[in-house]
């Protein structure tokens, strides 16, 4: 997942090759929803991943590795 502050914090998720976009992008208004859905997402939460996590919300744009159950795959494939 790919995310960006620009009039709120967008949301972009891509396949594996890091290159096809999945249709679904969302869009908060808070950087704690960012974390939630890290979190649901399967992130590696541990220091590493949540001080990355940290420094691209920080900097107002970043990426993190979610670890996709099939059934939160095809929410987002599926528009």
């Amino acid at each position: 997942m790919y995310f960006m502050l620009r009039d709120g914090w967008h949301c972009q998720f891509l396949e594996a090759d890091l290159k096809t976009p999945l249709p679904r992008k969302l869009t908060f208004t808070h950087p704690q929803k960012i974390i939630e859905l890290a979190e649901r997402g399967g992130c590696n939460m541990n220091l590493e991943g949540r001080q990355a996590l940290n420094h691209g919300i920080e900097n107002g744009r970043g990426g993190i590795w979610l670890l996709l159950k099939d059934e939160q795959y095809r929410q987002l494939k599926n528009v």
